[in-house]
Parts: C-alpha cells; sequence; structure tokens
C-alpha cells in the first residue's frame, strides 16, 4: 500500500500546490473523469502534479488526485463517522487553495475554518503563478464569524 507523502516532502517542494474543489463531486468518479473537472471547475492542468482534493456532497468521503511522473494517483478516504470539516470558499469562487498542513489538519479531524492565522510575510505571486482567469490566488481560510 502506497501513502501519501509526508508533510515535510511536501514543505520541500513548495511547487506543489492543493486545490481543494469546493463543489461537492461524484464520488463514484475515477481517474478520468476527475481529471476532467480538475479541468473544467479547477481550471488547472491535471498533469502538472498539483494536488486536486474532491469531496463529497455528505463530507464524509475525500478523493485526492494526482499525477506521479508516469500515471494518475487516486487516494481516497471515507469516514464511518463524522465529516471532514472544510474551508469555506469565497463568495463566488470555486476552489480553495490549500497548505499541506491545512490538508494533515484536515485529514486529522480538526475545523480549520476555526483557525486563526496569524499575519505572516508571504512572497509575492509572481505573474506566471496566477491563475489562468487573472485572479489573485486564494491562500486564506475564510473563518466563521471573523
Amino acid at each position: 500500500m502506497i501513502g501519501l507523502p509526508s508533510l515535510q516532502a511536501m514543505d520541500r517542494a513548495q511547487e506543489t500546490r492543493i486545490w481543494l474543489a469546493s463543489e461537492a463531486m461524484d464520488m463514484r468518479c475515477g481517474f478520468d473523469r476527475l481529471a476532467e473537472r480538475v479541468r473544467a471547475v479547477i481550471g488547472e492542468d491535471p498533469l502538472s502534479g498539483h494536488w486536486f482534493v474532491f469531496h463529497s456532497r455528505r463530507g464524509d468521503r475525500l478523493k485526492i488526485l494526482y499525477w506521479d511522473r508516469d500515471g494518475f494517483v487516486l487516494w481516497y478516504k471515507r469516514l464511518e463517522e463524522g465529516k471532514f470539516k472544510l474551508p469555506r470558499p469565497r463568495e463566488g469562487a470555486r476552489t480553495v487553495e490549500l497548505r499541506a498542513s491545512e490538508l494533515a489538519m484536515i485529514l486529522d479531524g480538526i475545523d480549520v475554518s476555526k483557525l486563526k492565522r496569524v499575519p505572516r510575510y508571504e512572497r509575492p505571486v509572481r505573474s506566471g503563478e496566477e491563475k489562468s482567469s487573472g485572479e489573485k490566488i486564494n491562500t486564506e481560510i475564510i473563518m466563521e464569524g471573523n
């Protein structure tokens, strides 16, 4: 059984980005259908090596799709009880960009929407790192009540 790469490996590979689709996905979808949804919904290239996270309507299932040199990898988790606590996207946004640590917290049952991120230095976004629609990438977590 192959597991997901460690947080250390993800943090070292800062060129890997993690995108969470804001709309629920039919969990019966496989590699090809999810790759098509990456293009249509997220607006990214599924062969980029970035991670694409999809969730079920009930919120108890997650699928992560990514390209690994010579083929797609699909990771699937179903909770026996409870739901994944996912960050809410900004109004009208189709995706939320996650950090590796945020994905780890989601998988570990932590409600990331209730966390408060303290302001820190962030390197300015280069023009090649902007989404194709020209909008700036959202790296914040939208928090309830704040």
